[in-house]
């Protein structure tokens, strides 16, 4: 993807016929926004000379505001394919500043480049790829979403039985036309639910990509009469929608991870990172899994990734690696899912690895292929494993200072306020569940 100057975004601008661009940016919660301009304020909106108010960012509106400014990234500029040629649409992702010039403290892209920062200082960049799973459901009459999948297919079925394949193929052709480059995608193994896999890029730019990817995906999704959800479990007795992160770490040219010498042909550092990750494991939780309904996809099975332990093919793991080495050596984080901030979910991750490596944090041994059972599973997620509700993970990020170092203590501060209130709400709530267990009984 070639990186453009803010000359060339204006010579672009000026030879596509665009009209209006949107100045895109993600909020606290990982919800992709945008405020609109027209091309005749694209010069003014280059200089960060575009005011908004820090509500937009911060999720809610106080008494008192913060006044922010949008500073477009020139890389990100991207001329939208599915809007007309005539008054072209195009988009710009924003950092946010405050008057005075500096990054404004609630803008997540900004925490996370603080973080590839200390990476590069230390003479490390993370390479990261994504594997992101999502439903397409039918709508009703009125428009409206439905939890009606759109087939009845399985992993990896093909058309007529994968009848979500023509928008999976215009998904990932869209997605390339905006630079993206698409490894692959698939039917997944619940009826409705798709996966595509974007190869790996720097860290703020698989950031981008993946807020970029949901807009796209649910934008092409409704063009084809569909709706495209990110929710981790949608459905009861379907499995859940997860967002696959394989990592690596590169030092001059050469990835960091592997190491031919050792018995697994994995490094130290790579050791470390995972103990490092392991060691925040329950607080990353929090923000990579920020739904209460999260926690419904994240229950013990053979497939899910609940346990805080590393594995090379034992899938109940939070992180896996695969068998490839050389370049090819990386790991897995499986646990998080698309409705994430990435941006977020990745800073918490990095900061916490590169503490590992400082640290030289020793990871347990890997868990084996078979172990446990499923009858014994239960039993030692009790005590090795991922937080059971958003409420336990909130719990663990309130305590755990290195993920609020690696946020910044004014997101620390919004993001906790925020779910802990919408976790009160829930459980304030009276469910359907309740009603059919206990109304008749008691």
């Amino acid at each position: 993807m070639k990186a453009f100057n803010k000359e060339e975004v204006l010579e672009r601008a000026k030879e596509y016929n665009v009209k209006f661009i949107r100045l895109q940016f993600t909020d606290v919660f990982g919800s992709f926004k945008n405020i609109a301009i027209t091309v005749e304020e694209l010069a003014r909106a280059l200089e960060g000379q575009i005011m908004f108010d820090s509500s937009v960012i911060e999720g809610f509106v106080r008494n008192q505001e913060s006044d922010i400014y949008f500073y477009p990234d020139p890389a990100t500029f991207e001329v939208f394919s599915w809007r007309p040629r005539d008054g072209a649409v195009a988009r710009l992702i924003c950092d946010i500043y405050a008057p005075d010039g500096s990054p404004f403290p609630g803008c997540s892209r900004s925490a996370l480049k603080r973080v590839v920062k200390k990476g590069s200082e230390l003479g490390y960049q993370v390479r990261v790829g994504a594997q992101i799973e999502f439903f397409l459901f039918q709508i009703d009459d009125e428009g409206k979403p439905t939890t009606s999948t759109h087939d009845q297919a399985g992993y990896c079925d093909l058309a007529p039985v994968d009848k979500g394949e023509n928008a999976r193929r215009d998904m990932v052709l869209t997605l390339e036309e905006m630079g993206f480059e698409i490894s692959l995608s698939h039917h997944e193994i619940a009826p409705g639910q798709h996966e595509i896999f974007i190869k790996e890029d720097t860290a703020l730019a698989i950031a981008d990509k993946i807020a970029t990817f949901k807009f796209v995906v649910r934008t092409v999704a409704q063009r084809h009469g569909l709706h495209a959800s990110f929710m981790p479990k949608p459905i009861k007795d379907l499995s859940g929608s997860g967002m696959h992160l394989q990592q690596s770490l590169w030092q001059d040219g050469k990835n960091v991870f592997d190491d031919p010498a050792s018995p697994l042909g994995l490094s130290t550092v790579m050791y470390h990172y995972i103990g490092g990750v392991l060691e925040h494991a329950r607080p990353i939780t929090a923000v990579g899994n920020p739904l209460v309904n999260s926690y419904k996809r994240l229950l013990p099975n053979d497939l899910c990734p609940v346990l805080v332990a590393w594995s090379e093919r034992n899938r109940s793991s939070m992180i896996r690696v695969p068998a490839q080495r050389g370049d090819g050596a990386r790991i897995i984080l499986r646990s998080p899912d698309p409705t994430c901030n990435p941006y977020l979910v990745l800073a918490a991750v990095m900061e916490a690895g590169l503490h590992g490596i400082a640290s030289k944090i020793e990871p347990p041994s890997p868990w084996p292929e078979n172990y446990p059972d499923s009858g014994d599973l239960k039993e030692i997620v009790k005590k090795e494993g991922l937080p059971r509700n958003l409420g336990e993970a909130l719990k663990a990020l309130a305590e755990d200072e290195l993920i609020k170092k690696a946020l910044g203590e004014h997101i620390f501060k919004r993001f906790l306020e925020s779910k802990e209130s919408e976790w009160e709400r829930f459980q304030a709530e009276v469910h359907q569940w309740e009603i059919d267990q206990y109304l008749t009984n008691y």
